[in-house]
């Protein structure tokens, strides 16, 4: 972790200059492009270079991950159901797998805490750090040396992927009841009130809505008034989120951007935030996510989502649906003529 903290640099000033004054100079109005203009220049200041290169090809990662929070019955979900989806992603069966395949995108699956022992399949990593986390409204959700054994673990999964030949990274989740620990962690690092970043999950009542906001408030007690990053994390995340943020770390580390999906993959980003500011500059919001947490994640980090459409699903859906919109920013910078090239008369 300390080797992947410390290999994260600031973006290139230069890149991000040129990338501007060619947008100048591009055949189109001067800032009609809106936030993609604003996004390719982010690209060419992590990239380094301008025009930075084409994302392509992307790799979806699936943390998996179960939660002893679930015992609070804060899911109408049965945990089971968190290996069941693993194999349906596997399968090839899953929304996140019609959407990958629709843009050209690899799925992986990554268990890092999923309380069963899988069968190997192709594309399933196992990097179990242990057999999901214990119950956060009673106590901590994991040691502090777990957290930082599945954030570690992410930072392999990214390594891999992008040595396999990644250029562009996407963050998904799965896990009954993680949207428990999400808020928390949410509420936790951005200070908002447990009310204000807890929401309905997989489609909870008023009632139970009540009970795991009631149990968010509980385990945010237990914490100091400023406490470490990983303390937090031990206190009341997932192994999913913990992974999750490892994952960012090393995008940031490689300098590959990744796409950020909803509420738990923004707890993961919160993780990797709070270990090192500068892990912002390779992140890129895909969605906007209708989890209140989600919303309060994206101000807290500053990140504007490129799509709305009111999803909730995770598994990463709302980043793999971003990602021809980050890929068009980009080849804008790399397909588009100047003034000067196409005689096009400037205004």
């Amino acid at each position: 972790m300390r080797e992947t903290l410390d290999a994260i640099r600031p973006p290139d000033e230069e890149a991000m200059a040129a990338a501007r004054a060619r947008h100048d100079r591009l055949t189109k109005p001067a800032g009609s492009l809106g936030a993609l203009e604003e996004l390719s220049i982010r690209l060419a200041g992590l990239a380094g270079t301008c025009p930075p290169p084409l994302p392509a090809p992307a790799a979806v990662a699936v943390f998996a991950g179960d939660h002893g929070v679930h015992a609070q019955r804060v899911s109408p979900w049965p945990q089971e159901v968190t290996v069941q989806m693993v194999a349906n992603y596997l399968a090839g069966g899953a929304v996140v797998n019609a959407f990958a395949r629709e843009v050209g995108a690899g799925v992986h699956v990554v268990d890092v805490g999923v309380a069963a022992d899988l069968d190997p399949a192709p594309g399933l990593i196992v990097a179990k750090v242990r057999p999901g986390t214990d119950d956060l409204a009673v106590g901590p959700a994991m040691s502090e040396a777990d957290a930082r054994a599945a954030i570690e673990a992410g930072i392999r999964v990214a390594d891999r992927l992008v040595a396999d030949g990644a250029r562009i990274l996407i963050a998904g989740d799965m896990g009954i009841a993680n949207t428990t620990p999400a808020a928390a962690l949410i509420a936790a690092f951005t200070g908002r009130d447990a009310a204000e970043v807890t929401g309905r999950g997989t489609g909870i009542d008023d009632y139970t809505l009540q009970l795991k906001t009631s149990v968010v408030r509980t385990a945010l007690r237990r914490l100091p008034a400023d406490p470490d990053p990983l303390r937090v994390l031990a206190e009341v995340g997932g192994l999913e989120h913990a992974a999750i943020a490892g994952f960012m770390l090393a995008a940031a580390a490689h300098r590959v951007p990744l796409i950020v999906d909803g509420v738990n993959t923004l707890a993961g980003a919160l993780v990797a935030a709070a270990l090192h500011p500068g892990v912002t500059a390779a992140l890129v919001a895909g969605h906007r996510s209708v989890e209140p947490g989600a919303t309060a994640a994206l101000a807290h980090l500053g990140l504007d989502p490129l799509i709305d459409l009111h999803m909730r699903l995770g598994e990463g859906t709302g980043a793999v649906l971003a990602l021809p919109i980050v890929a068009a920013a980009v080849r804008v910078l790399h397909e588009v003529a100047t003034f000067d090239s196409a005689g096009v008369t400037e205004k």
